[in-house]
């Protein structure tokens, strides 16, 4: 054996903990990241994902990797943190795209189709069958425009702001997260609104019509009107919505931390 050879032998424990290390952070990033991390994606492409991007970001950010400790509770330690590091970053992104789902639940209220309950893994147990297809759109929307690619170049620029073994700025994390979601409510309330209004306008003529026609059983012109007004309206909206909701999403990403 050559002294070469022994020297990489002997550095093998150290480059595999760095490994670790990075593949904390990105792993539990690629998790949570918009359309790469949707629970329809197998878990084996969600890890190739994971390992490619060690495989491409490792010999980048080795040298500025902490080494391995003596003690295997800091080693753990370190590896958790970073772990933390990697949902929070990808949670940023998460919440983001989380709008066109939430604009999706409250239009299927206000157009008369609440009760058309589907399994939603975003949302919680139960959601509406216009909000879940309001998600996989926005999935499709963020992998079709190439919009993924933002997060994952925050992600990697991460380590200049938070290098590896560095703690996590709870206080500027935590106002990071409350910030991201209160973007993401504005942009649902926003995609959602000219239903809100199409809601208030077709209550108000229905009461109107129940006074000036108390003979009239406006609960059976109600329900289908509201139906039919209602996707005829989504219909109209449709294209200009997702146009809106590419925009915001892609400024939403743009101002995460390390992106350019």
């Amino acid at each position: 054996m050559t002294p070469d050879d022994a020297a990489l032998i002997a550095s093998l424990p150290a480059l595999a903990f760095q490994a670790v290390l990075v593949f904390a952070r990105l792993g539990a990033a690629v998790m949570l990241l918009p359309g790469l991390g949707e629970q329809e994606v197998p878990a084996t492409i969600r890890l190739a994902l994971g390992l490619a991007l060690l495989a491409l970001l490792l010999p980048v950010l080795a040298p500025g990797l902490p080494p391995a400790p003596e003690q295997g509770a800091e080693a753990v330690r370190l590896i958790v943190q970073e772990a933390v590091v990697g949902l929070w970053l990808g949670g940023l992104a998460r919440i983001l795209t989380l709008a066109l789902a939430m604009a999706g639940q409250a239009i299927a209220t206000l157009i008369g189709l609440q009760g058309l309950l589907v399994f939603d893994p975003e949302l919680g147990a139960q959601g509406t069958a216009l909000g879940r297809a309001f998600g996989l759109m926005s999935a499709v929307l963020v992998l079709g425009t190439g919009l993924y690619a933002i997060p994952l170049e925050a992600m990697a620029e991460s380590y200049a702001l938070i290098p590896a073994g560095a703690a996590l700025p709870l206080g500027a994390a935590a106002e990071a997260m409350a910030a991201a979601g209160a973007a993401s409510l504005d942009l649902a309330l926003r995609l959602a609104a000219p239903f809100v209004i199409g809601a208030v306008v077709l209550n108000l003529a229905l009461g109107l019509l129940a006074r000036l026609a108390p003979q009239v059983q406006t609960f059976f012109v109600a329900i289908p009107g509201q139906l039919l007004a209602g996707v005829a309206l989504l219909m109209v909206l449709a294209p200009p919505m997702l146009v809106a909701y590419a925009q915001a999403v892609r400024a939403g990403f743009e101002s995460l931390p390390g992106a350019r």
